[in-house]
């Protein structure tokens, strides 16, 4: 099975390297020297990782056979593609490749069935799902721990704990404009450690 690791970016100086962004949480497994990648489009590889190294966050890749910033600059935008074994499993327990959580069913503690997963969408901050209901309506839910209390992939489901308004807006708790001292609607509290899910 083949998953988007990672997307090629700008060219970074004049000897062959690039900046990628990262998607896979085992960058080291999946980007690390050595590695042969397929690409989309699929004329521009397969490409081997020579080295890497980490530059003001971000990581840089040089490629075997890509010498100079214009042979750099040619694989702008290219999605790296890893093989990956269907029966493979994260390292960490608690984090999971896309494709075993597309097409979950997420229900809450008491069985009660919200939707279907049909998206995994990866921001800086933490993982999203995007759960379209029964009525054909979609709603984002933050993979974090607090709110996503387990994933049983025997069962094929994820079951949930959604604070006030996350899928019921109107049970959303708002506060009052006349108390000066209330919080800003829309702010949140610390969300604790988020579970990962690699890109597809």
């Amino acid at each position: 099975m083949q998953l988007v690791v990672a997307r090629i970016g700008r060219a970074h100086g004049i000897k062959g390297e690039v900046t990628v962004e990262v998607r896979t949480d085992e960058p080291e497994l999946r980007l690390g020297p050595g590695a042969v990648l397929a690409t989309d489009p699929a004329a521009t590889g397969p490409l081997t990782i020579e080295s890497g190294r980490v530059h003001s966050g971000r990581l840089l890749l040089r490629f075997e056979g890509v010498r100079d910033r214009t042979g750099a600059e040619a694989l702008r935008n290219t999605l790296l593609i890893a093989e990956v074994d269907p029966e493979e499993l994260p390292e960490d327990e608690d984090e999971f490749y896309d494709h075993q959580l597309i097409d979950l069913d997420v229900v809450l503690a008491d069985g009660t069935e919200i939707g279907r997963i049909t998206e995994i969408s990866h921001l800086p901050s933490q993982d999203l799902f995007i759960v379209e209901r029964p009525d054909g309506s979609e709603v984002m839910i933050p993979f974090v721990e607090e709110i996503v209390t387990a994933i049983d992939l025997a069962e094929q489901r994820a079951v949930i704990t959604p604070p006030p308004g996350l899928i019921d807006e109107s049970e959303a708790v708002v506060a009052s404009s006349r108390d000066e001292e209330a919080e800003p609607e829309g702010t949140a509290g610390k969300s604790g450690e988020a579970p990962k899910g690699e890109g597809s």
